[in-house]
């Protein structure tokens, strides 16, 4: 019985393997580490990289050297071989020791790291004229490169946001390229110093002329790229300016290691975490707080009549806050103060007190006669003495009886 012929194998695609400034075997010691660790390292543009072997086209760990201090030749105490293998790379926020395999490997590796730092081949150190050579091309592959891009301190901030960012972090730097205000093509730069005790902050203008950046001050300076600006700034203050980077220890997106389901490879996978469902709007922590509960008094009905409104005024009206103290009440429903109240019905007058009687002037005998002003009289006596009116009245009906009968009989 014949066997299935297998699908030939085809060869994995291997990545094309990094090309470096420089590179060779380098034992690397972070300030977590308990010991030095081998790595395959390469020099490309102003970051370390880290291989675990010559063969691999992808790094493990880098090193930026955008917070460059300065390189050292401390010795460890406790070394045992030749103490002219070790040197020391300080940076602003860590210091990281290698070990190199020589001496002339550690004198080629402090050279090129020097080199496309500073953008100048080094003369102070024990290097061979080729070695020099291969210096002098990795800073022109190195300007090309910068001239092409922008500076980590580049940032695309306003005037204000540069002083901000100064100020609050300042052992991130204390200078920052950002767009000049004017627009175009010009480069302003912001730095910021203490001076007894007081910051001082200056702006600084770069204008841009053809391919080259001119620095405006009493003397311009050109330069071919905005680094060769950075660098002027540090270099003619005597490293008193140092480029603003901000910290990057922490990575912001989270991911893990899987397996390739066709070829196997274990590759890095961004996890995407999705976003949760906002319960609705929120007011913020500094929003606008909620008014106290209206104060309200309660009136007994003997002491204070019910008020009565202006007919004039609007239907809606919402009640003032008052000064009065809050009233305390068993089931707290109180309205609260923006709330609408409607207008209460009008009420009946209440007569609580009887009316003074209306004062009547006095009748003018000149005007009346008798026989109306006895009538007026008498209304007005039973106005001023509702008690007596009857009595009165019944003595005047007589009186004027017996008056009738004198008359008659005098007729």
């Amino acid at each position: 019985m014949a066997s299935a012929l297998s699908p030939p194998r085809i060869p994995k695609h291997k990545g094309a393997l990094p090309s470096h400034y420089y590179e060779s075997f380098l034992q690397k010691k972070g300030p977590h580490d308990q010991d030095y660790k081998k790595f395959w390292a390469g020099l490309q543009g102003c970051t370390l990289y880290f291989y675990n072997s010559n063969r691999d086209s992808q790094h493990v760990e880098k090193l930026v050297l955008g917070a460059f201090v300065k390189l050292t030749d401390e010795v460890p105490w406790e070394s045992s071989g030749d103490p002219g293998i070790y040197f020391s790379l300080v940076l602003r926020n860590q210091e990281i020791k290698f070990k190199a395999e020589s001496l002339e490997s550690r004198e080629m590796w402090k050279g090129f790291i020097l080199t496309v730092v500073e953008l100048r081949v080094p003369s102070n150190l024990t290097l061979l004229p080729g070695h020099l050579y291969m210096m002098a091309e990795a800073l022109a592959k190195e300007e090309a490169r910068r001239a092409l891009e922008l500076p980590p301190c580049f940032l695309k901030v306003s005037r204000l946001d540069a002083q901000l960012l100064l100020e609050r972090y300042p052992d991130c730097g204390n200078l920052l390229l950002r767009p000049s205000g004017d627009g175009g093509d010009d480069v302003s730069v912001t730095t910021r110093q203490t001076f007894n005790g007081t910051s001082v902050v200056r702006h600084y203008k770069v204008k841009r002329e053809g391919p080259k950046y001119v620095i405006d001050v009493e003397e311009p300076f050109s330069c071919a790229s905005l680094d060769s600006v950075v660098n002027y700034f540090v270099s003619h203050t005597n490293n008193a300016l140092v480029p603003f980077l901000l910290d990057e220890d922490y990575e912001k997106v989270l991911g893990h290691v899987e397996a390739d389901k066709e070829n196997g490879e274990r590759v890095w996978v961004a996890s995407s975490t999705p976003a949760a469902p906002s319960p609705g709007p929120t007011l913020a922590s500094g929003g606008p707080k909620k008014l106290p509960p209206l104060p309200i008094t309660p009136v007994a009905s003997q002491d204070r009549s019910p008020p009565l409104l202006n007919e004039d005024e609007d239907e809606n009206y919402v009640i003032p806050i008052g000064d009065d103290p809050a009233a305390n009440y068993m089931n707290g429903d109180v309205p609260p103060p923006s709330r609408q109240v409607p207008k209460p019905r009008k009420l009946a007058k209440v007569q609580t007190k009887p009316l003074k009687p209306p004062v009547v002037p006095k009748p003018e005998p000149k005007v009346l006669n008798s026989g109306l002003a006895k009538k007026l009289a008498v209304g007005s006596m039973q106005t001023l003495f509702p008690t007596t009116a009857p009595k009165l009245a019944d003595l005047t009906a007589e009186l004027e009886e017996k008056l009738q009968r004198r008359r008659a009989l005098e007729h």
